[in-house]
């Protein structure tokens, strides 16, 4: 009989988290692989979710014929597959910017058709900015919403300028760890599933501002980049040749000489990881970690699952065609943020860069200079598009990203995370003992990651135990009986 639930949640459709309420399904248990997905990479690889018996039937997945629980990846939008793209300069640029503002705009009036009040993740780069000229004309009510994160960036004026030329009302809301975590705390117990993404407390902080000021909606620029592609840049081909999976000594971070230089621990770190996780953003628990968290040693079968993508990695033609399948992963890490968490505030999400009539033109009739341009500059139809309203902006310099202030989050929140970690000791039985030996270390931005980590997992995990406090006293499994209980699963 099959034990398995099915989620189809994807933002080209609808959301439906309702399997999770069936009585098969409350009683699903944590998989702790899943758990090590979360602290290798901050997400759950797909069509895994953090329940052991429940699959959520991502981008790129189909379930094969004939199979209840055995899937195929396979990501149709490679560069290769787009046989019918014009030769540069067969499409006038004026042809071309029409019909891209012409679909774009369409793309937001269908995603927002039941919004009564939407507001815009507007972060100051090109997606939102493209994103808010189309929004302008097409949901002029709309207001735009700018997430000043951490001390790294900047664009909150940017931002304004851009809104207010359209004609469009903006706020600015500069982040507070501390009141991003209560917020987030507060709402876990009703967060579907867990993703531990870099940007889930801010997502949490925003949409809790958004529904303060009677906002009923969320759009959202995430969507775009598996269809115009990512160039690889010479950073990017360092850190991948870097990442050699070797396992080195925890005390060697956590010596007096390096733990304070964020560069040499990202190095460090580098070293330890697979080159194809490597693409991945942040700084995140090494194998050795993971297994030392969770005391049994799960890191490989997390490693295991990137066998799903292997066959599409092996066929692609080039280094950019395997950072799309990246991307796919990653978007679906990135979108798990707001599909996991805005709907229990009770707003509803648009991804107007996901309708499907946008994503087939971009992929099919853009010619390839416009897509990726020479030197590696990205989403050359983008910027031409916002250089019709706006000639220069600070994106063409420098783009930071949705961050948080993961320093001050472990300043103002260390004990509280620690007394998470307590109650939690059956499921992640290392975790007080990390936070004790790196308390000292959480100034520098490596390791207040890893910290901001447990702090998103921990507290979801405490909410779906019975009995935290007496789990707390408990004497965890051994190491033998979490791994036989792997393999047999």
């Amino acid at each position: 009989m099959n034990r398995t639930t099915h989620l189809h949640t994807s933002p080209y459709g609808a959301l439906d988290f309702l399997p999770l309420e069936t009585p098969r399904a409350s009683g699903n248990a944590i998989d702790p692989v899943s758990l090590a997905d979360l602290l290798r990479n901050g997400f759950v690889y797909p069509p895994h979710t953090i329940y052991r018996d429940v699959k959520n039937v991502q981008t790129g997945f189909t379930l094969q014929q004939g199979m209840q629980d055995e899937f195929r990846f396979h990501f149709a939008y490679q560069s290769t597959s787009a046989t019918s793209r014009p030769a540069s300069g067969a499409v006038s640029d004026e042809t071309l910017l029409n019909t891209f503002h012409q679909l774009l705009t369409q793309a937001v009036q269908r995603s927002t058709a039941t919004m009564r009040a939407p507001w815009l993740l507007q972060s100051g780069g090109k997606d939102s900015t493209s994103l808010a000229i189309a929004v302008a004309d097409a949901r002029p009510d709309t207001t735009c919403i700018t997430y000043l994160g951490g001390k790294e960036e900047n664009e909150v004026d940017s931002a304004r300028f851009v809104a207010r030329q359209l004609g469009l009302r903006h706020e600015g809301w500069v982040c507070d760890p501390g009141r991003a975590y209560d917020r987030y705390v507060a709402v876990a117990p009703r967060i579907p599933l867990l993703t531990a993404d870099f940007a889930t407390l801010s997502y949490v902080d925003v949409a809790t501002e958004i529904g303060l000021h009677h906002g009923d909606g969320i759009i959202d620029a995430l969507g775009a980049d598996p269809y115009f592609g990512v160039p690889l840049h010479l950073r990017d081909r360092v850190l991948y040749w870097l990442a050699r999976s070797a396992r080195l000594p925890g005390a060697w971070l956590r010596h007096p000489l390096v733990r304070r230089h964020f560069k040499l621990c990202f190095a460090l770190g580098t070293l330890q990881m697979h080159g194809f996780e490597r693409y991945f953003p942040g700084s995140r628990f090494s194998d050795s970690e993971v297994d030392e968290l969770l005391g049994a040693n799960v890191s490989g079968y997390s490693r295991q699952r990137m066998d799903a993508y292997r066959d599409d990695m092996q066929a692609a033609e080039s280094a950019e065609a395997v950072r799309r399948i990246v991307l796919v992963v990653m978007e679906a890490a990135g979108f798990a943020k707001g599909m996991y968490t805005a709907p229990t505030m009770g707003l509803r999400l648009a991804y107007p860069y996901c309708d499907p009539q946008l994503c087939e033109w971009i992929f099919n009739s853009v010619p390839d200079d416009l897509l990726i341009g020479r030197g590696g500059v990205n989403k050359v139809l983008v910027r031409r598009y916002i250089a019709q309203r706006f000639e220069a902006l600070p994106y063409v310099r420098a783009k930071g990203s949705f961050r948080f202030d993961v320093q001050g989050l472990a300043q103002q929140r260390f004990e509280q995370v620690h007394a998470f970690a307590l109650q939690v000791q059956t499921l992640v039985p290392g975790a007080s003992k990390w936070l004790e030996e790196h308390r000292d270390c959480l100034d520098n931005k490596f390791f207040a990651s890893k910290f901001y980590l447990l702090a998103v997992t921990l507290p979801w995990l405490l909410s779906r135990l019975d009995n935290p406090v007496n789990a707390a006293a408990d004497a965890p499994p051994s190491d033998a009986d979490r791994v036989d209980e792997l393999v047999s699963a």
